[in-house]
């Protein structure tokens, strides 16, 4: 990280500097961290430059010029995310700066940070990638200024893009540039993005499919037969002299190993940022037809125009096997925070430090979540030793180890190991979700791999318990009482995270999530283990207020669920559409992607101004008495004056208490008590009470 590091290593210079938004945690969970090990187990110099002031060049000359190239990223998390809420304020805090300190990344990160790159030294080579870059890889609806952005390619002018799960991109791309190719010579590996002339495309076997209209088909091109193949009948056509043909029909195995050729050389153009710029019907379209070819088995290259020149985008990566995704784990991390940060609270780092990811990825499909658009649709676990190994590892090496797991998880805690039961389905499905409407009877749901590994895990020697703190997907966890069993016995501190996200079929179809009725089932299984343990213990059910097809009579039967099971909120999400998500595309739109995208096609809700989003968050919050005023005034204009008043079946009361008759945006969060179980905040916000696994303080 400094000059002086570099002369106790005896450096003369870096081969590859990586520039982050974050503070440097030398821990797997953090992306820099994770990329700098696996190059300096490549063989390469690896400086990481953090959180620097952009103001200037200066600061991205701290490590001299790289040898090979600059990497460039936001952080673990999107800048924009990072710095506002979803009312477009800024945040207070950063988690992922020591001592939570604000404003210590600039807005839309990696576009400051490749240019002033490009300044510090002209000519050096610049990579772009992680969550901020991968989510801006084509044209893209930025909700913080209410317009559709260009790629983040063009803006950064950055050599290169690498998105998702890019370990295998990046070790390539090392390798081929220390070994002296230009970076504009490599234009084949999968996962990665750049910028080409017009109409560019690898080499003369490669076809075009335009899907840059709706409706209107384009002219159609007859394209040889590939379940035919003609053979000659002689002895001279067969040298190459002109003869007599026929046709042979080929085997099954013959045509499919032709198309799967032909669709490695097919390309799908998308409409130009020009046309979903201004056409939202054509920005709808673009969104389904980009996670359309998200399967990496399947998938086409795409292409999108910017002006006079295309991005090109090649196919998703090939997911990592058990093997590779343990040797990326198990690299030499030092499991803390750099030591010039001294004794600064991190809280990101306060809040992993004594968890383990287990697996990757996520077939959810949930459309407000950008988790697939990144990680992608396929699980990629670790085995069991690797993930014993690196607990014995927190065990010995983590300062404060208690004896306490907080969490065995990843993006979904049960989702560990499950995947499809045939590959070659697998690698020809174009599903969005393998769980909704319905779990396809084709996705394996056995948790006995999970179940053996916790286990194992608690049994560890100094290990006193391991809890798991990653969301749970209570839908496939109802196929294995086994599991919830386990689950609820001895890995639940009191508190277990779920996210149905609402109670409506309307803004659930939306979501793609399952309907209440997995829900309910989960908890009668949820509540009877915990009976049978001899535990008091509760679900933390996560909804989302003002979602795209919501509407105010959702929220209102929403609130009314939420008091009739006793329960009252204490911290709420507001739907915030972040980049290339599915939900954002309705929001920015006003139409459905999960159908085919026509003029005519289905129009979706969308709550968009700041009254009736305060009003639809005001009523997953429908205890706190700052939130009545506007409840009152919204439950009169909607004909349901009778469920103000103080009945138990009434939602709000008629009197207002002194001090709370102000509107609600004028309001901070209250802690109120609430006769049930309080809800923990999403990953990243403050923890409560519940959160820390510990029963929340009475207040008078």
């Amino acid at each position: 990280m400094s000059r002086s590091e570099m002369d106790a290593l005896g450096w003369d210079s870096c081969d590859i500097i990586l520039i982050t938004g974050d503070a440097y945690i030398d821990h797997p969970s953090f992306g820099m961290a994770l990329i700098g090990r696996l190059l300096e187990g490549q063989g390469f110099r690896v400086g990481i430059i953090c959180q620097p002031d952009w103001n200037s060049a200066a600061d991205f000359k701290r490590l001299g010029k790289p040898n090979l190239y600059f990497g460039v990223t936001a952080g673990n998390m999107d800048s924009m995310v990072n710095r506002y809420t979803s009312d477009r304020k800024s945040r207070s805090d950063d988690a992922y700066t020591a001592n939570a300190e604000p404003n210590k990344r600039p807005d839309r990160a990696v576009t400051v940070y490749a240019q002033r790159c490009r300044e510090a030294f002209p000519g050096s080579n610049v990579v772009i990638g992680s969550i901020e870059a991968s989510l801006r890889r084509i044209a893209h609806y930025d909700y913080w200024s209410d317009k559709v952005r260009r790629s983040v390619l063009p803006d950064s002018k950055a050599d290169l893009l690498l998105f998702g799960n890019a370990e295998r991109a990046l070790v390539e791309l090392t390798h081929r540039l220390a070994k002296g190719e230009k970076i504009s010579d490599i234009r084949d590996l999968r996962g990665t993005a750049f910028m080409v002339p017009s109409g560019w495309v690898p080499d003369e076997s490669w076809d075009a499919v335009d899907s840059t209209q709706v409706d209107t088909p384009g002219p159609l091109i007859q394209h040889a037969d590939p379940y035919a193949m003609e053979m000659p009948t002689d002895k001279t056509a067969a040298a190459g002299q002109p003869g007599e043909h026929t046709v042979r029909i080929v085997s099954k195995q013959e045509r499919l190993a032709a198309l799967r050729e032909k669709r490695a050389h097919t390309v799908v153009r998308l409409p130009s940022y020009e046309q979903v710029k201004d056409d939202p019907v054509l920005y709808a379209h673009a969104s389904r037809t980009f996670h359309l070819e998200s399967n990496p088995g399947n998938a086409r290259a795409l292409v999108q125009a910017h002006g006079e020149r295309d991005v090109w985008l090649n196919p998703p990566p090939i997911p990592l096997t058990t093997e590779e995704l343990d040797q990326v784990y198990e690299l030499p991390y030092a499991r803390r925070p750099h030591p010039s940060y001294g004794d600064a609270k991190i809280p990101a780092w306060e809040m992993i430090r004594f968890s383990v990811n287990i697996m990757r990825g996520c077939f959810g499909g949930c459309t407000f979540c950008s988790i697939t658009e990144h990680e992608g649709r396929i699980i990629q676990s670790r085995s069991e030793d690797s993930v014993l190994r690196e607990i014995e590892e927190m065990r010995d090496k983590t300062p404060g180890f208690t004896g306490i797991v907080s969490d065995l998880g990843g993006p979904t805690a049960n989702m560990y190991h499950l995947k499809c039961k045939d590959e070659k389905i697998e690698s020809a499905c174009r599903r969005l979700s393998c769980v909704y409407p319905d779990i396809c009877e084709n996705l394996g749901t056995d948790h006995s791999q999970l179940i053996s590994l916790y286990r194992k895990a608690r049994s560890l020697k100094g290990v006193k318990k391991v809890l798991i703190g990653s969301g749970l997907r209570y839908d496939l966890a109802v196929r294995s009482p086994e599991y919830i069993k386990e689950l609820v016995t001895h890995h639940v501190g009191g508190y277990l995270k779920i996210a149905p996200e609402h109670t409506e079929e309307g803004p659930l179809s939306k979501m793609m999530k399952p309907g209440m009725g997995a829900y309910d089932r989960f908890k009668q299984l949820f509540d009877r283990f915990s009976r049978e343990a001899g535990k008091e213990q509760y679900l933390i059910p996560y909804f989302i207020a003002a979602h795209p097809g919501t509407g105010d009579e959702d929220m209102l039967n929403l609130a009314l669920w939420l008091k009739k099971n006793n329960f009252r909120l204490d911290q709420v999400q507001t739907f915030l559409p972040t980049p290339m998500a599915l939900a954002t595309t309705m929001y920015h739109s006003e139409r459905n992607p999960l159908k085919k995208v026509t003029r005519g096609s289905e129009q979706v809700h969308t709550v968009r101004n700041g009254r009736q989003r305060k009003l639809h968050k005001a009523f997953l919050r429908y205890h706190d008495p700052a939130n009545w005023p506007l409840l009152r005034d919204a439950l009169k204009e909607m004909g349901r004056a009778d469920l103000i008043g103080n009945g138990k079946k009434q939602l709000i009361p008629a009197w207002q208490p002194a001090g709370f008759a102000v509107p609600p945006e004028k309001t901070t969060r209250l802690h109120m008590t609430p006769p049930g179980p309080r809800i923990a905040p999403r990953p990243g916000v403050r923890p409560l009470a519940a959160a820390r696994n510990r029963p929340p303080k009475r207040k008078a």
